[in-house]
């Protein structure tokens, strides 16, 4: 089936481009935040999907991490769509999500492992925030068994001038 690029993926296209970044990652509830930097190069697939690739060092300092995301735009389902996996884990990530009303913020759903507890799954959001051309954040929320979203990862993106 072929497709035209909509409007949503012409709001992807913002994520096009060299990026360094820092972030502070939860290690655990009783634990002080870990600071981690890296880079990502985001490129386009002809205006339908952008992959990014991460590099960067893992949060406690164990050794290099990649990471690559997929993300495109499905008028059927009406929703984002795309993927993420991770050299540091065996889940791939299937997000699912929607646009705010001020088309700034881009809320992605998916399931995974529930790191408090490996025999169960937990919900999980991405939600990246463009705050202007060259500065995003992506903030990571694992949903607790009492239903409360809990931050696990801030991440602050710069474009490389």
């Amino acid at each position: 089936m072929m497709g035209k690029p909509q409007e949503e993926h012409r709001w992807l296209e913002q994520l096009v481009g060299e990026w360094t970044g820092e972030g502070d990652c939860s290690m655990g509830p009783d634990q002080p935040p870990v600071k981690n930097q890296f880079t990502e190069t985001v490129r386009s697939i002809q205006g339908m999907w952008v992959m990014g690739e991460g590099k960067g060092e893992m949060p406690d300092g164990s050794g290099p991490t990649t990471t690559i995301i997929t993300l495109g735009f499905d008028p059927a389902k009406g929703k984002f769509v795309g993927t993420f996996i991770g050299s540091m884990m065996t889940n791939l990530w299937v997000y699912e999500g929607t646009l705010d009303a001020d088309r700034r913020v881009l809320t992605l759903h998916a399931t995974g492992p529930n790191f408090a507890d490996m025999t169960k799954t937990a919900s999980y959001q991405d939600i990246v925030e463009m705050i202007d051309a060259d500065h995003r954040v992506l903030r990571s929320l694992m949903q607790g068994d009492d239903g409360q979203w809990v931050p696990i990862m801030t991440a602050h993106y710069h474009r490389k001038k």
